[in-house]
């Protein structure tokens, strides 16, 4: 199948590119993007120009920042092209939910990916606690914003989410592995002085399970998830890719590539099967955060 990228950025061209490329599934066929451009692939600069020049072209894979992905993914749908949202699918609940009421109608597929799901040791997890009763939930989720979203002044404007664009992927493999649901009850939200979204948050669910997310963190990287239950303890380590059980390493590997592949793969089964996957339950997470969120503030911060 034919696919285009629409936003022509790090994340397209560190993941999305080299996904696309080693799957037998798809051909990377265009590229839109203001600057961005890939070797050896048509590239347009304008997206309507591409949806009326190439209609060859019937899947799209929106690797834009949250609040203009909206407008991409409509045209797009009512083009009759088939959609891909990279996380999270948009800057508010709404506006997805619309979108999925517009593939819905249109017989398309639409897809919200969570490429955090796809780590190496998320099903094994998930396959482990399944009847396990949790007593408690711990997470740390500790990056640095500069080494990810270096000059990217978006993610701290409206819409941007801050701390909650990396965080948000802890929720996602939170909500796929819980064999309950679970519901925020508090929150402490961290905002710079010269920033629209927080920079770090505290946050508090039902169940006894903590989220810690920061994004001043230099040097090694954390992305943890630790795990009490009534037969023993779990931990997913390297944002889902290693996993410990009782303190023992029952799976995982050395690096956090390969989840890209995995959903390139998810949405060549939907758009065959005609189906589409909308869990919009780790944004539904972010939305309560920002709705009961204490506000502390903090230093101004540059990128």
């Amino acid at each position: 199948m034919k696919v285009a990228l629409v936003g022509i950025g790090k994340i397209a061209l560190d993941q999305h590119v080299p996904a696309i490329r080693a799957a037998n599934d798809w051909e990377l066929a265009a590229t839109v993007s203001r600057k961005g451009a890939v070797a050896g692939v048509e590239s347009f600069t304008d997206f309507a120009v591409f949806l009326a020049q190439r209609p060859d072209v019937t899947v799209v894979s929106l690797c834009l920042p949250p609040v203009p992905r909206f407008a991409y993914a409509e045209a797009a749908l009512r083009a009759d092209r088939h959609v891909m949202l990279e996380k999270p699918p948009g800057a508010t609940l709404a506006e997805v939910q619309a979108l999925q009421m517009l593939a819905a109608a249109r017989g398309l597929t639409l897809y919200a990916t969570w490429h955090s799901r796809m780590a190496y040791a998320v099903a094994p997890a998930k396959a482990w606690l399944a009847d396990k009763t949790v007593r408690r939930a711990d997470i740390t989720w500790r990056e640095d914003v500069r080494r990810w979203h270096p000059g990217q002044n978006w993610v701290f404007e409206p819409g941007g989410m801050g701390v909650f664009d990396p965080g948000i992927n802890a929720l996602s493999i939170l909500t796929e592995i819980l064999p309950a649901p679970v519901h925020l009850t508090a929150a402490t939200l961290t905002y710079p002085e010269n920033c629209q979204t927080p920079i770090a948050a505290d946050l508090s669910f039902s169940g006894n399970v903590t989220a810690d997310f920061d994004w001043r963190q230099v040097g090694p990287q954390t992305w943890d998830i630790e795990i009490d239950t009534d037969e023993g303890t779990l931990a997913l380590r390297m944002g889902g890719n290693r996993l410990e059980v009782g303190g023992v390493e029952m799976a995982g590997e050395n690096s956090i590539m390969g989840e890209y592949p995995a959903l390139y793969a998810r949405m060549a089964k939907l758009v065959t099967t005609g189906q589409s996957d909308v869990d919009l339950a780790p944004a539904i997470h972010v939305a309560d955060a920002f709705s009961l969120g204490r506000r502390i503030m903090a230093p101004p911060f540059y990128l």
